[in-house]
């Protein structure tokens, strides 16, 4: 597999009911997308922004971002991967073996944690991969924002929970995290490209609909998500206020 096979997508809507306009968001002089973009276009050479709004496609355009028009009808990130896909297939009338999808909302993301996804590939047998970090704290562990996820012994995830996953009987909750090994899921995905056109077609599932995390979908569907471990520091924005809590972290 060369790296021309492997296409970085980055989904951008313009409509937020915490943030409109959370694309477009200033950070440190540039539209946040922009910062994406050039943090994945670090590890990837083939990179498309696909958004559902003229303002940010316009925004990409101004940078020199590469950006197509994708349905506002989507209900997922993942949706709107797989139109992106078939339009940047049909535009440069080529193939690509795997997609990596990045989420639009992490202008700092590491690009060696691109990197790491793609290298799940290079096993055959790959069809999802995902990023998990140890969880060192234990807010963190009974945030329901933070995904857990529990791994088997060749790294595949078995399952995903916004509750803190296991449960350990033995002890007090406050200890739990000293006495197990505990992951967090990054949601940053990368598919092979016929199984994200698969996967797209697969109702909503009972256990995602408990959850609300879609990557349940899969797994009750079958599809095996193979996980790597990841020390860096991501942080997503999703309000003004995450912007300015990176401001004063001394972020940018």
């Amino acid at each position: 597999m060369k790296t021309e096979d492997i296409l970085g997508i980055i989904p951008a809507r313009y409509a937020s009911t915490r943030f409109p306009g959370k694309p477009l968001a200033d950070i440190g002089g540039k539209p946040m997308i922009q910062r994406v973009y050039e943090q994945a276009s670090k590890a990837l050479t083939q990179l498309v922004v696909a958004t559902d709004d003229t303002r940010i496609m316009e925004a990409v355009k101004n940078f020199g971002g590469v950006c197509v028009m994708t349905s506002d009808k989507h209900r997922s990130g993942t949706d709107r991967c797989t139109e992106a896909l078939d339009k940047t297939e049909a535009l440069n009338n080529r193939q690509y073996q795997v997609v990596v999808n990045i989420q639009g909302d992490e202008p700092f993301i590491d690009p060696r944690q691109i990197e790491k996804l793609v290298m799940c590939f290079y096993n055959a047998e790959t069809e999802i991969a995902t990023l998990v970090k140890p969880l060192k704290n234990n807010n963190d562990l009974f945030d329901p924002n933070k995904p857990k996820v529990v791994l088997n012994s060749s790294s595949q995830a078995l399952y995903f929970s916004r509750s803190p996953i296991p449960h350990l009987r033995n002890f007090p909750k406050e200890e739990w995290h000293q006495h197990h090994n505990y992951y967090i899921h990054i949601g940053l995905y990368a598919y092979r490209t016929d199984v994200l056109r698969e996967i797209t077609l697969l109702k909503p599932a009972p256990l995602e609909i408990a959850e609300s995390l879609e990557q349940l979908r899969w797994l009750e569907n079958g599809y095996a998500i193979t996980t790597r471990k990841t020390e860096f520091e991501s942080w997503s924005i999703d309000s003004p206020m995450d912007i300015d809590e990176l401001k004063s972290k001394g972020i940018f």
